[in-house]
């Protein structure tokens, strides 16, 4: 069964508030914070699980650490925007790492990229050689991030 947000209630939101930052937390923890006993919050997050609504646990790893400082987002314009394009484009972005972010655009480009590289040069590196050449692309705009005010999972 496949869940929707008009299935949960104030315990399953709750469940998520809290998994959200802290996915690692033990579920008798997570019972004792939402007010429930360890078995219905052991059968929720199957539930939850099952549903769909939580997809998985992850670590949220530190991206400057990691030597991936240089942010930048670029917006492509595809020189065909039939079905067929759209899925050619969206298959090869799935396998460039650099592009930690994906979105179709209804504005005057197609997509919007978020490109995490180790600095300037291997951008303009990953921007030549890889993006440039994916499917049908016919221009890109680029944008460089000075500072991350507010980061999903950080």
């Amino acid at each position: 069964m496949r869940l929707e947000w008009r299935d949960l209630d104030r315990y399953d939101e709750a469940i998520l508030e809290v998994l959200g930052t802290e996915g690692r937390i033990a579920v008798t923890e997570l019972a004792r914070r939402i007010g429930l006993s360890k078995s219905p919050v052991q059968a929720r997050l199957k539930r939850l699980e099952e549903g769909g609504i939580i997809r998985g646990y992850r670590a949220t790893l530190d991206p400057i650490r990691m030597g991936r400082a240089h942010v930048a987002f670029v917006e492509v314009r595809l020189s065909d925007t039939r079905e067929a394009a759209l899925q050619a484009f969206n298959r090869a972005v799935r396998g460039v790492a650099e592009i930690e972010e994906c979105h179709m655009i209804a504005s005057r480009f197609d997509y919007l990229l978020k490109v995490r590289t180790e600095d300037i040069q291997a951008y303009r590196r990953i921007l030549g050689e890889t993006i440039s050449a994916l499917p049908h692309v016919a221009s890109t705009s680029t944008y460089v991030a000075m500072e991350a005010v507010k980061e999903a999972g950080v």
